[in-house]
């Protein structure tokens, strides 16, 4: 998967960027909290983690768990995630999750993320990732492949 890296230094000409925007709701629950009530943050993570995967089955119409199948791919594998934490998140705050694809490249891409609370952003985040497949040389190892661009066109 080491090709995500190359691709970084691709002109802006190449990349493509999408207006297709996820957004849902989510009410802070205790388990999401530490001891003292605030979001313990890797589970930013997971909602970032959740919310892109809701965003391909939007654009897409397929399930997560069909999406291997129906595009030839394992997935959509993750290589790097970063947030900023502005606000803290507690138990029983209801945050809204904003997610979109901010650029598409040849076989990786960047998600956005935000988390609002009350309308006030409390964290921002973005995702790299990668159209991933198995080596056709070896299949014990997994590679990147393109993004068709029939995929590319349903994030309008």
């Amino acid at each position: 998967m080491g090709t995500a890296g190359k691709e970084e230094g691709l002109a802006h000409a190449e990349s493509i960027v999408t207006s297709l925007i996820l957004r849902r709701e989510l009410t802070i629950e205790w388990g999401h909290c530490d001891p003292a009530g605030i979001v313990f943050n890797p589970r930013f993570f997971e909602f970032f983690d959740t919310n892109t995967w809701m965003l391909f089955e939007k654009a897409l119409g397929v399930k997560q768990n069909e999406l291997a199948s129906t595009h030839g791919i394992i997935g959509i594998a993750l290589v790097d995630a970063r947030a900023n934490f502005i606000k803290p998140a507690k138990f029983g705050d209801t945050i809204e999750i904003a997610s979109r694809i901010k650029e598409f490249r040849r076989s990786s891409f960047e998600v956005e993320h935000s988390i609002t609370i009350g309308g006030e952003l409390a964290t921002e985040g973005t995702e790299t990732r990668v159209w991933a497949t198995r080596d056709k040389t070896n299949p014990d190892k997994i590679t990147t492949a393109s993004i068709p661009a029939e995929v590319i066109a349903k994030f309008g």
